[in-house]
């Protein structure tokens, strides 16, 4: 669960819930979050920093995405860009993609700011707005894929962007999470519930009945399954144990917390011959 604030009065429901219910819900609760969200973590991120979750594991250090100089790459539920202007840093042509026009108006403001601009699109993940074999690399780092209800159509859209042999890298909130309470305390080690129920996590706005944030869960087979099935061998999944000098909170992530269990996935894959 993520609460944001300015929020609407919200009660927390385990019920399906659609690919557009997901996403009406998810871009108007990122539109609503985007400047709280820049304003705590933006310097967290950097301008042109390269982060694959709150343990603050970068790129730089990972080396997840292969080398990006020369190469065309895709950023899938972008934000303010932060990502991408590392890779344009590095001397990547990518571009950046999001639902939310808040978090693209963010990334066009730090394209003044830095003198560094990344391209950006609105759109989703699984109707990616691009050529077939448009890119050399595709990558998300906690964005667009855990707010998306159709995952294999997210992932065949990836595939299908990627050239032959193309590099797909993604960080998610750790599966396992999903057994615990979204509490950085002490009181989030105790599990509460299935690691095996994939029933999303809902919130809806009490005064409208409308659906204002959802979240889904997949386990770590289902993700293996996910990508074999779209084509992808994976070469990579890193969960990143917290640092010991890392004293930030950030949502249910936290040095209490992830000192004894994963937050985080990354899962690295590439595209095999078709």
């Amino acid at each position: 669960m993520q609460q944001h604030w300015p929020h609407p009065p919200v009660t927390a429901h385990r019920r399906p819930v659609t690919e557009e219910e997901s996403r009406l819900a998810n871009g108007a609760d990122w539109d609503r979050y985007a400047d709280e969200y820049q304003a705590t973590h933006g310097e967290y991120l950097g301008d042109a920093g390269f982060l694959w979750g709150p343990e603050g594991l970068t790129e730089a250090e990972a080396g997840v995405l292969g080398p990006v100089a020369g190469r065309d790459v895709l950023e899938v539920g972008s934000g303010a860009g932060q990502c991408s202007r590392w890779i344009r840093g590095r001397g990547g042509r990518s571009i950046g993609l999001d639902l939310s026009h808040r978090q693209l108006q963010h990334s066009r403001r730090i394209d003044e700011e830095t003198g560094v601009a990344v391209p950006s699109v609105r759109g989703t993940a699984t109707h990616l707005p691009f050529r077939d074999d448009s890119f050399d690399v595709v990558f998300c780092s906690f964005g667009a894929l855990q707010f998306v209800a159709d995952i294999e159509d997210a992932v065949a859209e990836t595939a299908r962007v990627l050239r032959e042999g193309g590099r797909f890298a993604f960080s998610i909130t750790h599966p396992t999470r999903w057994m615990f309470p979204d509490d950085p305390t002490s009181e989030g080690l105790t599990a509460t519930q299935s690691y095996w129920d994939r029933t999303p996590y809902v919130e809806v706005d009490d005064s409208t009945g409308a659906t204002a944030y959802a979240e889904h869960h997949r386990t770590l087979g289902d993700w293996v399954g996910i990508l074999a099935g779209a084509g992808f061998r994976i070469t990579t999944l890193l969960e990143p144990e917290w640092p010991e000098r890392n004293e930030r909170l950030w949502g249910g992530w936290s040095r209490v917390r992830g000192r004894l269990t994963p937050g985080t996935a990354i899962f690295g894959a590439d595209l095999e011959p078709r």
